[in-house]
C-alpha cells in the first residue's frame, strides 16, 4: 500500500512509519517541523528512515489549502494515518488559535483530500481528553463526550464530528483512535515522563499537579502503533444495528468508527513516578501543586471493542516501558 502519515517525524508518527517500512509498504510523510518543541528531535526521528527507498518526506503544514491539494493530486495515497495536529492540553489554554488553524482547518483539508482522492481509509488521531468532565470509569466509546474541558480536547471532538459528515456524505472510511497518554522512546519534550526525567536527572524539582492524585492509563507506543496497524488494515464499516431513536455514539449507519486504544491498567501518577525514580535510579524532588485547568482527573480506557474486533492487546507493563525509555534518553542525550 501507499501511505500518507502526517506527523511522520512526531513522536508516534515516527514509530508508525517505521513500522509501515519494515513491512513493506510506501510512505508518504508529512510534517512542519515547527517550534512547538526542539525541532531537533523530529529531525533526528527523520534520520532514522529519511533515505529508505520506501520513503518520500513532505515539508508542510496542514493549514495550507493548495499545497495540500497537490500533495493528494501528486502522491496518491491509498490510506491516510492523520496524526499531526496541534499537542498539548496546557498550551491550548493560552494558544488557543494553533488549535483552529492546525486541528480543525488542517484536517478538514486532509478531508477534502481523502473525498477527492478515493481513499480507501482514513485513520486519525483522536484523544481521552474528549471525555472531558464524565466521570464513568472505564471511559467507553459508546458515552456522549459533549462537554470538553480544553480547546485541544474540542478540536478532537470535532475532528470525530466532521470526519462522520465525509463518511455519511462521500462514504468515505474513517476511523477515530483516541489515544490514553503514550509514552516511550523518542517521546515529546513536553510530556510529563520527559520532563520529570530531565529535571530528576538534574536535580531540579519536578511539577506535580493535582498533589499527585491523577490516575493515567499510560501506553508505550509500540501498542499504539500495533492497534493503529490493526485498524488502518480494515476499513470502517457500518454498523447494521445502528438505530436512530437510540443512537450509538462510537459507530454509525456510515462507515464511521471510534475506539479507544489505551493501556487499559490506569496508573497512580505517585506510582508512576516511583517506577520512573527505580529506573533512574535517583529520588524525585517533587513540588505539588493544585489541579491545572484543562486537566482531566483520571483516564481508563475501555478497549474491549478493539480486544473483540480486532484481537488487540496492550502488553508492554509500565516497568519495561519506562525503563525501555530511561535507556533511550540516556543514549539520545549521551548521559
Amino acid at each position: 500500500m501507499k501511505i500518507l502519515v502526517t506527523g511522520a517525524s512526531g513522536f508516534i508518527g515516527s514509530a508508525l512509519t517505521l513500522r509501515l517500512l519494515a513491512r513493506g509498504d510506501t510512505v508518504i510523510g508529512l510534517d512542519n517541523h515547527n517550534a512547538y518543541y526542539d525541532p531537533a528531535l523530529k529531525e533526528a526521528r527523520l534520520a532514522r528512515y529519511a533515505n529508505h527507498p520506501a520513503y518520500t518526506h513532505v515539508r508542510l503544514d496542514l493549514a495550507q489549502r493548495d499545497a495540500m491539494q497537490a500533495l493528494f493530486a501528486t502522491h496518491c495515497p491509498q490510506r491516510v494515518v492523520n496524526l499531526a495536529a496541534q499537542a498539548g492540553v496546557r498550551y491550548s489554554i493560552d494558544h488557543p488559535l494553533a488549535y483552529i488553524d492546525s486541528n480543525i482547518v488542517g484536517f478538514a483539508h486532509v478531508l477534502e483530500g481523502c473525498r477527492h482522492h478515493g481513499i480507501d481509509h482514513l485513520v486519525y488521531a483522536s484523544s481521552s481528553s474528549v471525555y472531558g468532565a464524565n466521570t464513568a470509569m472505564p471511559f467507553s466509546v459508546h458515552q456522549n463526550v459533549d462537554h470538553p474541558l480544553s480547546l485541544y480536547a474540542a478540536s478532537k471532538k470535532a475532528n470525530e464530528l466532521m470526519a462522520h459528515t465525509y463518511s455519511n456524505l462521500y462514504d468515505l472510511p474513517t476511523t477515530g483512535l483516541r489515544f490514553f497518554t503514550v509514552y516511550g522512546p523518542w517521546g515529546r519534550p513536553d510530556m510529563a515522563l520527559f520532563k520529570f526525567t530531565q529535571a530528576i536527572l538534574a536535580g531540579q524539582a519536578i511539577q506535580v499537579f493535582n498533589h499527585g492524585h491523577h490516575r493515567r492509563d499510560f501506553t508505550y507506543v509500540d501498542d499504539i502503533v500495533e492497534g493503529i496497524l490493526r485498524v488502518l488494515d480494515r476499513p470502517a464499516t457500518p454498523n447494521p444495528q445502528w438505530d436512530g431513536d437510540h443512537p450509538d455514539p462510537g459507530s454509525s449507519r456510515a462507515p464511521w468508527r471510534v475506539y479507544n486504544i489505551g493501556n487499559n491498567q490506569p496508573i497512580q501518577l505517585m506510582d508512576y513516578i516511583a517506577t520512573l525514580e527505580k529506573a533512574l535510579g535517583k529520588k524525585a524532588i517533587m513540588e505539588m501543586l493544585p489541579p491545572q485547568a484543562g486537566d482531566v482527573p483520571d483516564t481508563y480506557a475501555d478497549v474491549s471493542d478493539l480486544v473483540e474486533q480486532f484481537d488487540y492487546q496492550p502488553s508492554t507493563p509500565v516497568e519495561q516501558g519506562i525503563t525501555q525509555f530511561v535507556t533511550w534518553y540516556r543514549e539520545y542525550f549521551a548521559l
